[in-house]
């Protein structure tokens, strides 16, 4: 079977289910296992954000989707020499990959019509889900129910591990830096099932735009720093910038003591 995944966990999930060799295509975010760097790239970006700030790239966001013109451009000449049978998408942030419409827009040319199989998780249930349909999609049943599995019996594990910790730490997760958004989905769902309290997000809820008086008042214990796409040194330098912009980070000092404990994630799988 000929894959093309265009969202960096399902590229993961291929990989995890023996596939690897069956990729053909891959999206610009995919980046692990590092096997899969040498997949050829069908999507690019319209807004180089490499060098730019968080600020600067939402605002370069609003404008293009306020003008009409789309995020991403999808490589439809090496879609077309790919031929895939399978291709795997996402529809539950349209900011963060191309999006099912344009998909199926550059898709309906092509002589051979793959499936398409779109996935939109919003629980920690849903995302192991999420494997077993892969799996299905790509001829892999036993294997992806495997998987599943396997995965569940991970959490379980953890789970077990902190049923009887004695504090349950307040935590704060943040998506985006500026605007201030703290995610949603199944992140909340994972910080519980870690032994912790997610005290401005709801398991199952979209991740949301706050102010630093909000997560001020929130008292965390622990501030996990994992914005949308950064790797952790990009997203430490983008913290020192922000707190040597005036009024941006007025609260960090009282912030910084309340919450004993600081982690920046790396965050470029979605």
């Amino acid at each position: 079977m000929r894959i093309c995944s265009l969202l960096p966990s399902a590229t993961e999930v291929i990989a995890a289910l023996g596939l690897r060799d069956e990729l053909v295509g891959v999206s610009h975010e995919c980046d692990y296992p590092p096997s899969v760097r040498s997949v050829p790239i069908m999507v690019e970006p319209m807004i180089p954000s490499d060098g730019l700030a968080s600020d600067d790239i939402d605002r370069q966001v609003r404008q293009l989707v306020a003008s009409g013109q789309r995020l991403y451009r999808l490589k439809d000449h090496l879609m077309r020499e790919a031929r895939p049978d399978l291709v795997l998408s996402q529809d539950l942030c349209h900011v963060c990959a191309v999006t099912p419409d344009q998909l199926h827009d550059a898709l309906r040319s092509m002589p051979h019509q793959p499936t398409i199989l779109t996935l939109n998780p919003s629980t920690v249930n849903d995302v192991i889900d999420d494997v077993v349909r892969i799996g299905d999609a790509a001829s892999r049943s036993s294997e992806g129910h495997r998987l599943a599995a396997h995965l569940r019996d991970r959490l379980e594990a953890v789970h077990r591990r902190v049923q009887n910790i004695a504090h349950c730490p307040r935590v704060v997760c943040i998506e985006w830096l500026s605007p201030l958004f703290v995610a949603g989905h199944w992140v909340p769902e994972m910080v519980q099932l870690a032994g912790g309290q997610d005290v401005l997000a709801q398991p199952g809820s979209p991740s949301r735009v706050v102010t630093w008086d909000e997560v001020l008042a929130a008292a965390p214990d622990v501030l996990i720093v994992m914005p949308c796409g950064f790797s952790v040194e990009r997203t430490h330098r983008e913290l020192l910038q922000l707190m040597q912009q005036p009024g941006q980070w007025q609260l960090s000092p009282t912030l910084a003591e309340q919450a004993r404990r600081v982690y920046r994630l790396r965050a470029r799988a979605a």
